[in-house]
């Protein structure tokens, strides 16, 4: 079979890299040529694009059949090309809903495993690697091996949260969760500073699944941190519509803003309305799932406001020994660098996941979108330092810049055990990204 040509590989931050993508619905056969996974390409940064000298990657979204699904234990297998929007279409209408789901619906089975995405019930219900219960995968000596937390731990433990560097995931089994309606009542609350937002975190993940918030991150002085507490729980029928929510129409950004559209005017111009329009202290009411789970997905080709240049998302995990104040010292690493995000999202890690370089663990996590400029990396450096004296880390599935030093002292025995693991199951480091020759040196 002939090799396809080169081609430009995109992430969704619009970092980019040439490679070759074979695509096609028989990963068991394409697997054999490729370096690395990816399905959707909503990764922001080089996570899912190839090394400069394996530049074959394979893309999943055509093999995305669901292979079994048990109507009365919620029991899934499915391909690791399907889209979390597609299993939402099918599923939800019989009463069921992904355990953890992320900020977007597409995303594909194989990034909900290769990044252990965490979701707003996070505090309640940990990552979406804590719901697995079985992978197929294709391993670096070219086998097919079914692994599992009881059959090959090492290598299991290892690809949860794993970006993709320790083989193919050609299937995924785990247990959806059932819902009442496809309906969510949500209560919105407006918070003042970053101090009181972790109260009000903290007092929300004992009475609400679901929680996050939203910060204005250019506020200072007294009003740092101010920002939207947004918590949700499931409707009952009871209290819901009689029908299911209708798709709503979904307009598309068709061309790049211009670098100076995204400014710190223009940013605090937004942030400002944003906040002021929770006039009322608290409101609440019944909202459909895709506004509260998925409000991104509204807009396509949303990543086009931040120019040609793109964006990166900064996120962070500040661990509850670093303090109440440690959200606030990031804080003002961001303000005293001129740092504007017009998302600024705050949320509760209640625990560990399995995954050997799973991103959460107990404590607060910060993300925020940066458009790229000539200080980017100037910026990430300071937070990073700035982390790093907390005590933090920073999740992979977001990060473009972050250094390799940054990286090994931030994750310390837990890479130690990781790459150990590669060795074993992948000697030959047969599968590479462009982030792991950036933080491991592959």
């Amino acid at each position: 079979m002939a090799e396809p040509p080169l081609s430009t590989i995109s992430g969704w931050g619009r970092q980019s890299a040439l490679g070759r993508e074979l695509v096609g619905e028989d990963l068991e056969k394409l697997s054999l040529r490729a370096s690395l996974s990816r399905g959707l390409g909503r990764s922001y940064g080089d996570s899912s694009l190839p090394a400069d000298d394996q530049r074959t990657v394979l893309n999943t979204r055509f093999a995305d059949r669901i292979l079994h699904f048990d109507q009365e234990t919620g029991a899934i297998r499915a391909e690791s090309g399907l889209a979390l929007s597609e299993l939402n279409r099918l599923l939800m209408p019989r009463g069921y809903f992904t355990p953890v789901s992320p900020g977007t619906s597409f995303v594909t089975l194989g990034g909900l495993v290769a990044a252990d995405v965490h979701g707003k019930n996070q505090h309640r219900d940990g990552n979406f690697g804590d719901h697995v219960t079985a992978l197929k995968m294709r391993v670096g000596d070219g086998s097919i091996i079914e692994c599992s937390p009881e059959e090959h731990p090492d290598l299991f433990f290892a690809t949860v949260g794993g970006m993709g560097l320790t083989g193919h995931i050609l299937e995924v089994e785990f247990a959806l969760r059932r819902i009442p309606s496809e309906w969510v009542w949500q209560e919105n609350r407006r918070i003042h500073d970053i101090d009181e937002f972790q109260d009000a975190l903290e007092e929300a993940a004992s009475e609400w699944p679901y929680s996050m918030g939203w910060i204005d991150c250019l506020a200072r002085g007294k009003n740092m941190g101010r920002g939207i507490l947004m918590t949700g729980d499931w409707a009952e029928p009871e209290h819901a519509p009689p029908t299911p929510p209708k798709p709503g129409f979904r307009p598309s950004l068709r061309f790049d803003f211009p670098s100076w559209a995204l400014n710190g005017l223009t940013i605090r111009a937004f942030n400002e309305l944003y906040y002021r329009k929770q006039w009322r202290h608290e409101s609440s009411g019944i909202v459909s799932y895709a506004s509260f789970t998925y409000p991104l997905d509204a807009i396509r080709s949303w990543n086009r406001m931040y120019g040609r240049r793109g964006f990166t998302q900064y996120q962070c995990v500040l661990p509850r020994e670093a303090g109440r104040s440690s959200a606030r010292r990031v804080l003002e690493v961001l303000t005293a660098r001129g740092g504007a995000s017009f998302l600024c999202v705050i949320k509760d890690f209640g625990r560990e996941s399995c995954g050997l370089l799973s991103f959460p663990r107990p404590g607060i996590t910060l993300a925020l979108d940066i458009a790229v400029r000539d200080d980017t990396q100037a910026l990430v450096d300071a937070l990073n330092e700035q982390v790093l004296r907390e005590g933090g880390r920073i999740y992979l599935a977001k990060d473009s810049f972050t250094r390799r030093e940054h990286f090994e002292a931030m994750e310390g025995k837990r890479l130690d055990e990781f790459k150990a693991v590669r060795d074993r199951w992948d000697p030959e480091r047969r599968f590479q990204s462009a982030q792991s020759v950036r933080l491991l040196g592959d």
